[in-house]
């Protein structure tokens, strides 16, 4: 497979040049995890990794799980593990996140396929269609993915649509998770939100903290310091 390698602040990630290649919702997504600590954490649909390797760095007690289904990508991921010296607390496993059995997990993790197939153009090529539409791995798979491996009172963290959101409240109840943080994520003030960030607790109370939204762009058209603080991670 061809690649490239890209910096994104002290890190390095290898990155397909045709096919999947991560997006500011995973560096948006992984920025949104802010516990003082956790022990083990699962990155559901991991991609060539970005999401588990930021976790890994942020929390460096931690032990982190990489599931992807796509066997390209996973052997990326194991090289960006390695070549950012990661590899003795982040393991990569190239299997269906639907047949993972382990338990006991602080966290899940995942920035999933968005669209239901149907809806908005599916892509012709596998690789993508399969990172952006609900093929594989559904809203309700990660959902009770997370329910089987975390223990009592740990999260869930995943980005998605706005108009979404009401199905995913619904699916995450009904599976004893209770979304109690989310955040908006704008393109500019004054723009409707095109993505919202979400953490749900295994067993937690019915009760709800709307964030202050997050813009990606300023007025002129450049990335917002906080965009700019998390890209240079």
């Amino acid at each position: 497979m061809d690649y490239t390698v890209d910096s994104i602040g002290s890190l390095k990630i290898c990155q397909p040049i045709e096919g999947y290649r991560f997006s500011i919702d995973a560096l948006i997504l992984a920025h949104f995890i802010n516990l003082k600590r956790f022990s083990k954490a699962l990155d559901i649909g991991a991609g060539t990794g970005i999401i588990g390797i930021i976790l890994a760095k942020s929390y460096p007690e931690a032990n982190i799980t990489l599931i992807e289904i796509q066997s390209e990508l996973a052997e990326l991921a194991k090289n960006n593990v390695k070549l950012n010296n990661l590899d003795s607390r982040s393991r990569v496993i190239c299997m269906d996140a639907k047949e993972f059995n382990e338990t006991d997990f602080d966290i899940v993790v995942s920035n999933p396929p968005f669209r239901i197939p149907g809806t908005g153009k599916l892509s012709p090529h596998e690789k993508r269609a399969l990172a952006r539409h609900e093929i594989s791995l559904t809203v309700l798979d990660i959902t009770k993915i997370a329910q089987k491996v975390l223990r009592h009172r740990g999260r869930l963290y995943m980005i998605h649509l706005p108009e979404r959101l009401i199905d995913i409240i619904r699916i995450m109840s009904k599976h004893n998770l209770e979304i109690k943080r989310i955040r908006f994520v704008h393109s500019k003030e004054a723009t409707a939100a095109k993505m919202v960030l979400i953490e749900a607790v295994k067993g937690g109370r019915v009760t709800l903290k709307v964030e202050p939204p997050l813009f990606i762009y300023d007025e002129k058209g450049n990335y917002t310091e906080e965009i700019q603080k998390i890209y240079m991670f």
